[in-house]
């Protein structure tokens, strides 16, 4: 699917910063010690000989992971270095405090709400390249189908060599001039996404709607994802279920756990895919036929929207000495962790110290264990802070930029069909909105709808059937 961008005038976003009660400037004692924090020293063990890299959006500078994959008798080894946040935020701490009332980095817009000083999470803690920098280092062993045949995690000083951008480095992927530390992140990510589908993991690979700077304004932007983001998300997940593995195997820790899909979702995903025209073929998992549909299709967006019903119920669930009745992540199909971006999420400065710990064999910090249980709640707030300042900033921009264009006519999919209340949901293409629509929806088919109601003010957006 093509990019497509719209252009959008003024919009100003403080409205959600206020509507969201979000934190402006740290405290002065949580920045001093922030500050204080640069100077701390590096790890003794060395391993800046390997030829890391990191892969983010082009603009990113708080930089959580590096990645290096290499062959090895029989498999793969897949390196990746996490940045070390816990070694620069002291337990009781002024900055600990603000990082508990933050919980996660919001973006928006005009610029983020960060979790950590800049001077950190930007600067000294940061995996930026051609600096040392503290990191625990993941060392994962695969075989020839991408199965965990051995883990290795540790603290270390690290070294990137390079910062990656998606849309280079898919260039690069593409001419086959990918640097060589990832160089065999498309055969690793394919294998790993293959494993992924064989165990019922359900990935839906919907477009992204992105708001970003256009001179003296803003443009909508709605975003295929890559595939070299797939393959760099495949690591990720495989990193995180190898901590979900330490930590179940030690009985302590934090996982991000999400039931499988109901019985009766399944049923009924199956009957829309029947009306959408979506092949299920016979033993065919969820996931795999999630991963057969084209997102820029129509009836796949469609099928793929019904699909998402299927994906509730994610939460973390923390545990010590028993595990948690539900261990799994029914997105993920198998235990996983959110240990992979301590820059930008609370949760995982706390689940990476626990598994430091079960790995070599010690007792797990009380300041961490003390943590684990207090987690779930305060991770539930802020991902609600989050997709709130996400979803709200999305509905300004669509609703300012089709505020003097009431009463016009577009061709629309129809993505959604709300059997109670009536109407649905659908989505324009220029410029790219999804909205509510009254009216008969046909599930899945293309039909011209009429703009109603577009109120930056209540940043709503409402269609009608003509």
């Amino acid at each position: 699917m093509p990019i497509a961008r719209v252009r959008a005038p003024r919009i100003d976003f403080s409205v959600l910063r206020a509507e969201l009660e979000l934190p402006a400037e740290f405290p002065a004692a949580a920045l001093r010690e922030a500050e204080a924090a640069v100077s701390l020293p590096l790890p003794a063990v060395d391993r800046t000989d390997v030829p890391l890299v990191t892969v983010d959006p082009a603009t990113s500078r708080d930089l959580d992971q590096a990645v290096h994959i290499a062959r090895r008798d029989g498999g793969f080894r897949v390196r990746y270095a996490i940045a070390d946040v816990a070694s620069y935020v002291r337990p009781g701490g002024d900055l600990e405090v603000e990082t508990w009332v933050r919980g996660q980095t919001i973006y928006l817009p005009d610029g983020k709400v960060p979790l950590h000083p800049a001077v950190l999470s930007e600067g000294a803690v940061s995996l930026l390249p051609d600096v040392d920098r503290a990191a625990v280092l993941w060392t994962i062993d695969l075989d020839a189908t991408g199965a965990i045949v051995g883990v290795g995690v540790e603290r270390a000083r690290v070294r990137s060599r390079a910062k990656l951008d998606y849309e280079g480095l898919q260039r690069a992927v593409d001419a086959g001039t990918a640097d060589a530390a990832v160089a065999l992140l498309p055969e690793v990510g394919a294998l790993l996404a293959a494993r992924a589908a064989e165990r019922g993991a359900v990935d839906l690979p919907l477009p992204e709607q992105e708001i970003e700077p256009d001179g003296d304004g803003w443009r909508l932007v709605l975003r295929a994802q890559l595939a070299v983001e797939g393959w760099n998300a495949q690591i990720s997940l495989l990193t995180g279920m190898a901590a979900a593995s330490l930590m179940l195997g030690g009985g302590v820790g934090l996982l991000r756990t999400m039931p499988g899909p109901r019985p009766e979702a399944v049923t009924t995903l199956r009957a829309a895919a029947g009306s959408l025209g979506v092949g299920w073929p016979e033993g065919a998992s969820v996931g795999a036929v999630v991963a057969s549909v084209d997102p820029g299709d129509p009836r796949g967006a469609a099928f793929l929207d019904q699909a998402a019903e299927l994906l509730r119920g994610a939460a973390y669930t923390a545990f010590d000495g028993v595990a948690p009745e539900l261990i799994s992540h029914g997105g993920v199909g198998a235990p996983y962790a959110h240990v992979t971006a301590p820059l930008r999420r609370l949760a995982d400065r706390y689940a990476t110290e626990v598994c430091l710990a079960l790995h070599e064999g010690r007792a797990v910090p009380q300041w961490a264990r003390d943590a684990l249980p207090k987690l779930p709640k305060a991770m539930a707030a802020t991902d609600r802070v989050a997709s709130a300042a996400a979803r709200g900033a999305v509905s300004l921009a669509e609703a300012v930029l089709l505020a003097d264009r009431v009463g016009e006519t577009f061709e629309a999919g129809v993505l959604d069909v709300d059997e109670k209340r009536g109407g649905g949901t659908v989505a324009i293409d220029d410029p790219a909105v999804q909205a509510r629509c009254e009216g008969q929806l046909p599930l899945g088919t293309r039909m011209l709808v009429r703009l109603k109601e577009a109120d930056p003010k209540t940043r709503s957006v409402l269609f009608t059937t003509p």
